[in-house]
């Protein structure tokens, strides 16, 4: 009888355990679709921007509900460009997840996808060991669409984080001040097969992009192949 007992819970960790990576991997496929249509649309993120961006974290179908009531939270993957200078290809995903609070009618009743573009070293160094809050521990400002980017300004040129959301197909800058980003290791780790964290994924180059990841890693590279910030080239 012990046996058996030890039988079935075994079989049901394994179970568990399948069905929270299976959903992991779902998340990381539906962030490259997200990242695909996004890109698409040429007037959406400036092109001269994700040139000069170091990492991209993308959050699909964030619900207005969760950011209410702070009982979830929206999750997703961030991908950065490898090497110690981040100005090599885009490298494995690390899985990221988003809480805070309420950003009233910027998030509508539907499913949001967010999209958030880390725009120098000292941002990602802030988000690859711990959660931060947005607008203390890092600087984040609502990202300028299409041709806004060339009207430079001091909000959006001297933050570490520009963010973008899309709902209902209607696509704008987004302010997240006050919410929190950490990087969600338990969901790397169903990715991955193995206890792993986001610095491990990001700069130890300890794994390979899976299947699922593929994607969104092959749209990042086919839509900014290599890093043209000024701080790339000065490194």
């Amino acid at each position: 009888m012990i046996r058996k007992l030890t039988l079935v819970t075994c079989f049901l960790f394994v179970a568990v355990t399948l069905s929270a990576g299976t959903k992991e991997e779902n998340r990381l496929t539906q962030s490259g679709v997200v990242m695909q249509e996004i890109l698409d649309v040429p007037d959406n993120i400036p092109q001269e921007l994700l040139q000069k961006t170091e990492c991209v974290i993308v959050l699909p179908s964030v619900k207005k509900a969760a950011f209410i009531f702070g009982g979830s939270y929206g999750r997703g993957a961030m991908v950065c460009r490898t090497g110690k200078d981040f100005n090599g290809p885009w490298g494995a995903p690390a899985m990221y997840a988003l809480e805070g609070g309420s950003f009233g009618a910027q998030i509508g009743g539907q499913a949001t996808d967010l999209v958030l573009l880390v725009m120098n070293r000292k941002g990602a160094d802030s988000i690859l060991d711990s959660k931060v809050k947005l607008g203390a521990g890092v600087s984040v400002a609502a990202g300028p669409k299409g041709r806004d980017a060339q009207a430079a300004t001091d909000a959006y040129m001297g933050a570490e984080i520009l963010a973008y959301s899309r709902s209902r197909g209607l696509f704008a800058g987004i302010s997240l001040q006050g919410s929190t980003l950490r990087p969600d290791n338990d969901a790397s780790s169903r990715i991955y097969g193995r206890k792993i964290t986001a610095r491990e994924i990001v700069l130890g180059n300890q794994v390979a992009t899976t299947a699922a990841g593929r994607h969104l890693v092959g749209v990042l590279q086919k839509g900014a192949q290599r890093n043209q910030s000024d701080q790339a080239s000065t490194k």
